[in-house]
């Protein structure tokens, strides 16, 4: 009974919309629907495979997702064993708020902050550089800097919600295994190493599988409010694109089989790592 709510939400909202799929395989008409719509195939994928702008797509895409992975995986693992560590609660308590709060903040409300950090008049970072006898950068138009941008001001916004997850794991520890390691000598560092770490090892390699079928899903809001058309060689990722030729442009089918492509991407992914986890014996989600 407790199930059925999110059951028929997950229906209604997650797998209901799936048969809306099959217009990526159409021409698809508002006046004829999806049934009406002639079917066409693999034409709007070959289109866009053909296109000028999928290899960009694809490696701005991939790009920021694996750099994301990469560079802001292990920071919430870091962070809660830190915090772990600390023996003064209240001084725990004030670095979780600190941590914390950025995550509330609004899309808008982050990126808004990044143009001010970065005005190369009044921003802090180009007053430092200034003081420095450096040149002052527009950070927001220069392509190069983008992807480091976007990454680390989510890793940012980010890094304490996702060590909740670890601070919870790191509670659930068993305190006699750190006891067992002072009677027999062990020292901090050693204990981090044979107990601490081992202990959250299987909730770590649930959320990097979790993370890797993700990897494709590089969000739209946050880019879309970052673009600008000097840095559109390493900004322009699938989500914005489909954006274009959705909505934009109207062309219903071809946004789709692009949408379908990057879900079908992240889908292959999670799958080839959740086998990969298995087969080195460690944890998987099925």
């Amino acid at each position: 009974m407790l199930l059925i709510p999110s059951i028929v939400l997950y229906i209604t909202f997650n797998y209901a919309p799936m048969y809306g799929v099959q217009i990526a395989f159409r021409n698809y008409s508002s006046k004829l629907g999806i049934v009406g719509s002639k079917w066409v195939g693999l034409k709007h994928f070959e289109r866009f495979f053909r296109s000028y702008y999928a290899s960009r797509l694809i490696f701005n895409t991939l790009g920021i997702g694996v750099y994301s992975l990469l560079a802001g995986f292990p920071i919430p693992i870091i962070l809660a064993i830190m915090m772990n560590e600390l023996r003064s609660l209240r001084y725990k308590k004030f670095i979780q708020t600190v941590t914390y709060i950025p995550h509330f903040l609004s899309t808008v409300v982050l990126v808004s902050l990044i143009n001010a950090f970065m005005n190369p008049k009044t921003g802090l970072l180009n007053m430092f550089l200034i003081r420095l006898g450096q040149p002052s950068i527009y950070f927001m138009v220069e392509p190069q800097y983008f992807k480091s941008i976007y990454v680390w001001s989510g890793i940012w916004q980010n890094m304490g919600w996702d060590s909740i997850i670890y601070v919870a794991a790191l509670a659930g520890i068993d305190p006699t295994f750190y006891e067992a390691g002072r009677v027999d000598g062990a020292s901090r560092w050693q204990m981090l190493t044979h107990i601490t770490i081992p202990c959250i090892l299987p909730t770590a390699t649930i959320m990097l599988i979790l993370r890797c079928g993700h990897v494709m899903g590089v969000g739209f809001e946050k880019i879309f409010l970052m673009q600008n058309d000097l840095n559109m060689a390493t900004s322009d990722v699938i989500s914005t694109y489909v954006y274009r030729s959705g909505l934009l442009n109207a062309e219903y089918s071809f946004s789709a089989a692009v949408g379908l492509f990057n879900s079908v991407v992240n889908c292959v992914l999670l799958v080839v790592v959740n086998w990969i986890t298995g087969r080195l014996g460690g944890t998987q989600i099925f």
